[in-house]
């Protein structure tokens, strides 16, 4: 003998209405230093008025999570840099990326127009962004994830061993 329950299903809640699930979406967070902030750290604003190469592929290395490293990068962007002239349509790739990455606003403008206009001020930003988020940028990726890993507490394994 079977005792109907009717339709109800014991199991699962019933489906919410769709207008009862609100997601809301989060806004973009404003980068921690301002565009023109470059002389907040004035070595790095020197090497990057001097040799953009070497800030953008610390910063490209640390963007990439390590599958390029900072020479290849800095190498790529002096050789387009000294062939066509246009490392600031390379560069705002990866200032986009790493905007995508953090959650960042694309502010004042769009990454292109930034880094077309100011690419020095733009690397210089981007640099002190991954500084302030806590990478030192000399180290690379590699030496980040070293340094992350003797930062944490040693893992202890729970019961008795004999």
């Amino acid at each position: 003998m079977a005792i109907e329950i009717g339709h109800s299903n014991l199991f699962y809640p019933p489906p919410c209405p769709p207008e009862a699930v609100q997601v809301r979406p989060q806004l973009p967070a404003p980068w921690t230093t301002g565009l023109f902030d470059c002389c907040d750290d004035v070595g790095n604003c020197c090497v990057t008025c001097f040799c953009p190469c070497i800030t953008f592929g610390q910063i490209a290395e640390i963007v990439d999570h390590g599958s390029i490293t900072c020479g290849a990068s800095g190498a790529l962007y002096a050789l387009i840099l000294c062939v066509t002239g246009c490392n600031c349509l390379y560069s705002c790739f990866y200032r986009s990326k790493m905007r995508g990455q953090f959650f960042l606003e694309e502010s004042p403008c769009g990454d292109c127009v930034v880094h077309c206009c100011c690419e020095s001020c733009a690397l210089c930003q981007e640099y002190r962004e991954l500084k302030t988020r806590g990478f030192d940028l000399h180290l690379g990726w590699q030496g980040n994830l070293m340094r992350q890993r003797m930062m944490l507490p040693p893992t202890v394994e729970r019961g008795m061993s004999r």
